[in-house]
């Protein structure tokens, strides 16, 4: 067994075995008595990231057992095995399985079964076979002040609180120990926060020899698809994020998670995105020594009312969209494909916005119709402007020529200005307005160019750029 104990002036660890204690080790002693004393110490330097992470792959690991796993950060995990025991044979084989599948990590881990989370905590920590009765003050995890004061009060154990009013607990010192007493002899319970989302519906498969055959691992997948898409449809629903949890032997866990831009329960082009993303996968699925366990969870669902094609009126070209969408979305990944949002700005540049192309708009979108007369914008922008040489009659007047990529361009038709003032909210003080021109040259080739500061204004001289052309 190991013993691990933080020295004392020093930000390290040490671990020793059973032999440290008989040769006398304390924890109070510095790194060169402990190296002297005992020459097989092992010493190295704290890393709670790194301890934090290995914590949450374990906690993954734990999901074999239950979906709701919570971290008991620093060093615990709170499982709600509620519904899932029977899949063991009861409590006491979920917990002979969940230990083995510890012990073969190498872990020693101290467990508790109780009614509330924070009865099976305080268990864990602080407990003995003797019960809730006789858990130490200390099980509360109340501040140092606190504990000392009630352990003077001569309350040693839960089960001297338990014997007074919780009223005169809470008058002394808070309504947190009352709380926390309260909690743990199951007089008010609360729920444990999974550290990742429970999922809308699952299935999952258990399997006596572990699977190693990816077409045996295709015709589960199908078998688990099917078995959601009834499940969504009773309820009237679509999935739009499936998720399949390989469990292996070995304890390693690949989630391979797959979207959809609209709720679907379509069996074969949920099984059709799945294939297309173990294809784009960086490495092959290793089933190392056999999956022993495969999960599929509807990650998110939305209502999806039953629909005929053929008589709602849709020529299904959006449908059709939307399944190409999903297939890039598998292929490339959902930051790669894009589309453009509107963005409630006055700001050319920055009217439009870049989102994933699978993220569904918050409203409908409204019919739109171009207003009569010449287009006010250009459908071509430059991003970022590009500067232009002009000449104008005034300083502030409207161009009669200007230089584009060596190119000069004669201006038979101008109209503006519109300034477009920037939002003194989000620019940063005293950045200048735009002055934007509609420009046509004498071979008919319509610009769009603004003046950046005007004459007079500041200490920078107006600058002139091209921020669009016309069709």
């Amino acid at each position: 067994m190991v013993l691990v104990e933080r020295l004392r002036g020093a930000q390290h660890l040490f671990a020793v075995d059973q032999r440290a204690a008989a040769l006398g080790l304390a924890p109070g002693l510095t790194l060169a008595d402990a190296r002297a004393r005992f020459t097989s110490l092992a010493v190295m330097a704290a890393d709670p990231l790194a301890d934090a992470d290995f914590l949450a792959w374990l906690a993954g690991l734990c999901e074999r057992f239950t979906p709701l796993v919570a971290l008991a950060a620093p060093d615990g995990l709170l499982l709600d095995i509620t519904g899932c025991a029977h899949l063991f044979g009861g409590e006491a084989g979920l917990r002979t399985a969940l230990l083995g599948r510890i012990a073969r990590l190498g872990l020693s881990v101290r467990d508790r079964i109780a009614d509330t989370p924070d009865a099976a905590r305080a268990l864990a920590r602080f407990g003995t076979a003797d019960g809730i009765a006789n858990l130490p003050v200390a099980a509360l995890e109340a501040d140092a002040a606190t504990t000392r004061a009630l352990l003077r009060a001569g309350l040693k154990t839960i089960g001297d609180l338990a014997d007074r009013p919780a009223s005169a607990l809470t008058a002394r010192f808070g309504a947190g120990p009352a709380l926390r007493l309260a909690r743990i002899l199951g007089l008010e319970d609360t729920r444990i926060v999974p550290f990742r989302p429970p999922a809308a519906c699952t299935a999952e498969r258990h399997f006596l020899e572990p699977l190693v055959q990816a077409k045996a691992l295709e015709a589960v997948l199908a078998e688990l698809t099917m078995a959601l898409a009834t499940t969504l449809a009773q309820r009237g629903a679509g999935g739009r994020g499936f998720e399949a949890s390989l469990f292996r032997s070995d304890g390693q866990v690949c989630r391979i998670l797959v979207e959809t831009g609209r709720p679907s329960r379509d069996v074969p082009a949920i099984l059709r995105l799945f294939e297309l993303r173990i294809a784009a996968l960086s490495e092959p699925i290793d089933a190392g020594f056999g999956i022993d366990l495969v999960r599929l969870a509807v990650t998110h669902a939305e209502p999806l009312a039953p629909v005929q094609p053929e008589l709602d009126g849709q020529t299904g070209e959006a449908t059709e969209v939307a399944g190409l969408i999903d297939r890039l979305v598998a292929r490339l990944g959902r930051d790669r494909v894009l589309r453009f949002a509107a963005r409630d700005t006055h700001i050319p540049e920055q009217a439009a916005l870049a989102v994933p192309a699978q993220l569904r708009p918050t409203a409908a979108p409204q019919p739109w119709s171009p207003p009569p007369g010449p287009p006010r914008r250009p459908l071509r922008l430059f991003e970022p402007p590009e500067p232009i040489e002009t000449l104008a009659e005034v300083p502030d007047g409207t161009p009669l020529r200007f230089r584009w990529r060596r190119a000069l361009h004669e201006i038979a038709r101008a109209e503006g200005p519109e300034r477009i003032a920037p939002e003194w909210w989000r620019e940063a003080p005293g950045t200048p307005a735009r002055d934007y021109y509609r420009l046509e040259d004498s071979l008919g080739r319509r610009f769009w160019v603004f003046r950046e500061g005007q004459h007079g204004v500041g200490d920078a001289a107006p600058r002139w750029f091209l921020h669009g052309l016309f069709a």
